[in-house]
């Protein structure tokens, strides 16, 4: 009798133990592996969540719980259940570790449609956690479609495009979902992740949570956070040599439905790859923000050979369809295939002038770029229809504030260039670009040589601008100050580079390089293209390096040279008859320009 009841004592004992113990120490998978149930209208596997089924979740969910870590980045395809791996975090967080939540979405509308269909669903099918958020029927106002509150914390949600939302209380975990389709900025209030990102600010444990498919290169906010992370990336390991390696595109075998091996060359099937245990391989170990990256390859959900007829349909129906399945099923940028021209194209039709100044050229005119510790200046010879000759690029090193820098580039300006036949010609219309660190210089050099038509200049970014808008009045420093629409001139440049030497506007440029038109001309001259960005949902077209460390300068000091030759706008079939006859004669600008002219410049 007294050993049964010191076993009804014990037995006591270890309920009572049991419920006064902590919790279990669970990360984000366990918690999941354990509680989380999938809902029948959100999920294809309804029932309890398996972590296995998508291995590469494990790592990146865990990472919310790492102390060390406070950024996480997920740029993913579609099909790899990134929105699962949000739902879980909050999941964690209302069960295991109550904190205030906001969870953001691109619009209210979207932050209510994941309120209804995805969150509402795990609450009331997860059993761990029944009961912790009030029913949504009943008058509690702890509980709305854009909150929910719970013992130790809220879950927010939010739409990106309203400011109001972003700006309402201290929050812990930001939860930020497709921020590649974030408005540029909400309302007036700026860019919408950075105000949510000032309200984690309070708490020491901070955790932020990016993740989206990515959009266009260059504009994509998920692909910059990416770069700026550890950019891990899923390898699985060959059938057959088991070297571990990314799932690449370009090592799909579309007959087959299979890959090839980069490293053996072996082929095998999604099924056979698949079967590997996978790894995420860090590429940028120096980032304390940890960014993983996905595409549909990994995917258990999707199968290879849809993903290949997606690729074909998508390919035949254009270029608009073939963007959106890179963003989709790759989770890459699309980067857009800009306007402009190739170098090598230019360097190949290079050919040999029969004198300095080749026979066709009426006019010279020169543009001036002026650098920290350089002036760079180009000739150009123009003839009708705008045809247009290189005749001279080169630098002048040394420091513009200094008068000797200056003085060499009258060398330039006021030098003779020889015609075939002896003839002299000069430059009768320079550009000086004002716009750096050495405006005062190039107005004091421009204002004492206006009367050899050398003029100062800015250049004015963006659509909506004429290429030339000539001033009314001098500036403050004495100077006559020309805009010139940058935009306007590129275009405009790019189509006559196009341009084949039966039409208006073709380019010569001479074979010689000792006249300065070698590769780094021409890499230069092609460095810019023009492509399309979108602000605020509308689309743009500018103009942008190729590479951030390209050097334009060759394409702009074209443009500086093409605006002087507009601002003197000369009769280049008169000029250039006159000199087949035998007589230079000076420029007369066309009736329609002088009354212009009249006015302001003389």
């Amino acid at each position: 009798m007294a050993e049964k009841k010191k076993n009804k004592t014990n037995t006591l004992f270890k309920k009572l133990a049991k419920l006064m113990a902590p919790p279990p120490d669970l990360s984000v998978s366990e918690w999941s592996d354990m509680y989380r149930k999938l809902s029948s209208e959100s999920s294809a596997e309804p029932g309890q969540w398996r972590t296995d089924r998508a291995p590469y979740q494990r790592k990146i969910m865990d990472q919310i719980n790492d102390p060390k870590v406070e950024t996480v980045v997920i740029m993913t395809s579609a099909q790899v259940g990134k929105t699962e791996v949000i739902l879980n975090a909050i999941g964690y967080h209302i069960d295991y570790d109550p904190s205030p939540i906001m969870v953001m979405q691109p619009t209210v509308d979207m932050a209510k449609t994941f309120s209804k269909t995805r969150l509402s669903p795990m609450l009331r099918d997860t059993p761990a956690l029944k009961g912790k958020v009030s029913d949504a029927k009943s008058r509690d106002s702890g509980n709305t479609i854009l909150e929910k509150s719970f013992p130790g914390g809220v879950v927010v949600m939010v739409g990106a495009n309203a400011p109001a939302g972003l700006a309402s209380r201290p929050i812990r975990i930001l939860l930020a979902d497709e921020v590649d389709r974030f408005p540029v900025s909400a309302g007036t209030e700026g860019d919408p992740l950075s105000l949510a990102e000032k309200r984690t600010t309070t708490f020491g444990n901070r955790k932020k949570i990016f993740v989206s498919t990515p959009t266009i290169k260059g504009a994509s906010r998920i692909e910059m956070a990416y770069e700026n992370s550890t950019q891990e990336q899923w390898h699985l390991p060959c059938p057959s040599c088991e070297e571990h390696q990314p799932l690449r595109w370009g090592q799909i075998v579309f007959e087959s439905n299979s890959m090839a091996c980069k490293h053996c060359g072996s082929i095998h099937n999604e099924f056979e790859w698949k079967a590997g245990v996978g790894k995420w391989v860090v590429n940028n170990p120096e980032s304390k923000v940890k960014g993983f990256h996905l595409n549909e390859l990994a995917s258990p959900w999707k199968r290879w050979r849809d993903i290949i007829n997606d690729f074909k349909e998508a390919k035949k129906n254009g270029k608009e369809s073939l963007k959106v399945w890179v963003n989709t099923s790759l989770g890459e940028t699309w980067e857009e295939k800009g306007d402009g021209v190739e170098a090598d194209n230019l360097i190949d039709r290079r050919e040999d002038y029969e004198s300095e100044v080749p026979s066709g050229v009426a006019v010279l005119t020169c543009g001036v770029d002026v650098q920290d510790n350089r002036l760079e200046y180009e000739v150009v010879g123009w003839g009708p229809g705008k045809e247009s000759w290189g005749i001279e690029y080169g630098v002048i090193m040394g420091d513009p504030g200094q008068e000797f820098v200056w003085d060499s580039l009258d060398n330039v300006i006021f030098k003779d260039y020889k015609r075939l036949d002896g003839t002299p010609m000069k430059i009768m219309s320079t550009c000086i670009d004002s716009g750096g660190h050495h405006t005062s210089s190039v107005y004091g050099y421009c204002k004492k040589r206006e009367y050899s038509r050398v003029w100062a200049i800015k250049g004015i970014g963006g659509s909506g601008h004429s290429f030339i808008k000539r001033p009314r009045r001098r500036e403050q420093n004495g100077v006559w100050l020309f805009a010139i629409g940058v935009d306007v001139g590129k275009d405009d440049i790019v189509s006559r580079l196009k341009a084949d030497h039966t039409q208006n506007g073709y380019c010569h440029f001479p074979i010689d390089r000792e006249k300065g038109y070698d590769d780094y001309y021409f890499r230069g001259l092609t460095a810019e293209h023009r492509v399309t960005r979108y602000k605020n949902g509308q689309p743009t077209m500018k103009w942008e390096l190729r590479t951030s460390s390209a050097r334009n300068e060759p394409f702009d000091l074209r443009n500086y040279a093409t605006a002087a030759l507009e601002i003197l706008n000369p009769n280049l079939d008169a000029i250039k008859d006159q000199l087949e006859n035998g007589n230079q004669i000076p420029v007369k600008r066309k009736k329609r320009r002088k009354r212009v002219l009249s006015k302001g410049v003389k």
